[in-house]
């Protein structure tokens, strides 16, 4: 029983440091929501090259200042037009450069509108607690592993750790589903030089909501533990007390000592004898002895 308790023990701090993991990297990566913008390609600079350039426009001579030149371009319908790819996270929103080379970041708070900015706050400080508390359950799970606490405060620090990792899943369900709710109200009423033309969420997003999962799976497995470990102290608490209710009613009827023996090596619960007898109730009881008895006992008894 002691190392079921251990090992439920461990899998709820595993559990907890699984979760951890995952929501840090979530949190301190820029994956979120990921897709592609539509812009129009820019006019190419530099000296002509002999291998053309897709990501920009170039005319068809070099000497774009004289005005006795007519200068044309080849694209025409879509190929004036650019996909960029783009990714973004709570804290930055990143979009490829005009070479396509890289990518150019920026506050993803420059992004939200500005009169909904107090989406994104939400959303940060719910991460924030998400974490704290994550990492305070994991603590106070790691401490009851101490071997040099008594039981009941292993117990007292097996409840608050599942209470702490309780109210952080419920803290970073409320902070992902504000990221959410954010994105999309950038992607609709954001400037016009970063909406989207598609978008679509990405592994980091995954990442969070695994975190929430695997942590609310932690915080079951501390409180199951928690209110197992209670529920067996409560029976063998109610099986002492019925114990000595009967040794104290053989206490009472003065009967010898040999019967609270054969009360407890019963399979069964005896009731109180009457008179010093066996009940005849059909119940079968072991009595170890070390000599086997003689004839003219069994006779007697």
């Amino acid at each position: 029983m002691r190392l079921e308790r251990g090992r439920r023990a461990s899998l709820a701090l595993t559990l907890n440091f699984v979760a951890f993991a995952f929501a840090l990297s979530a949190v301190t990566t820029s994956y979120w929501c990921e897709g592609t913008r539509k812009v129009a390609k820019p006019f190419c600079t530099g000296p002509p090259v002999k291998v053309k350039q897709w990501f920009c426009i170039r005319f068809n001579s070099s000497n774009v200042n004289d005005t006795r030149l007519v200068q044309y371009i080849f694209e025409t319908g879509e190929e004036k037009f650019l996909l960029r790819k783009f990714h973004t996270g709570i804290f930055f929103s990143c979009e490829q450069a005009a070479d396509m080379n890289g990518f150019d970041c920026r506050d993803f708070s420059e992004i939200a509108p500005e009169h909904e900015r107090g989406v994104l706050w939400l959303c940060i400080v719910a991460e924030t607690l998400y974490l704290s508390l994550l990492f305070t359950g994991g603590a106070l799970m790691t401490l009851e592993q101490c071997p040099c606490f008594s039981i009941m405060n292993k117990l007292k620090l097996s409840a608050f750790a599942a209470i702490c990792t309780a109210l952080s899943g419920l803290c970073g369900m409320v902070a992902h589903m504000m990221f959410t709710t954010i994105f999309q109200l950038a992607v609709a009423m954001g400037p016009e030089d970063w909406r989207p033309k598609t978008w679509d969420y990405s592994w980091s997003y995954a990442l969070a909501w695994s975190s929430f999962g695997t942590c609310m799976a932690s915080a079951v497995t501390a409180l199951n533990r928690y209110t197992k470990t209670i529920i067996e102290f409560k029976y063998k608490r109610r099986n002492i007390e019925k114990s000595l209710l009967v040794k104290q009613k053989m206490v009472d009827l003065d009967l010898p000592e040999q019967m609270w023996d054969l009360y407890l090596t019963a399979e069964a619960p005896l009731e109180p004898p009457a008179n010093g007898h066996k009940p005849t109730s059909g119940i079968t009881y072991v009595v170890e002895v070390d000599d086997p008895p003689d004839p003219q006992g069994e006779a007697y008894c």
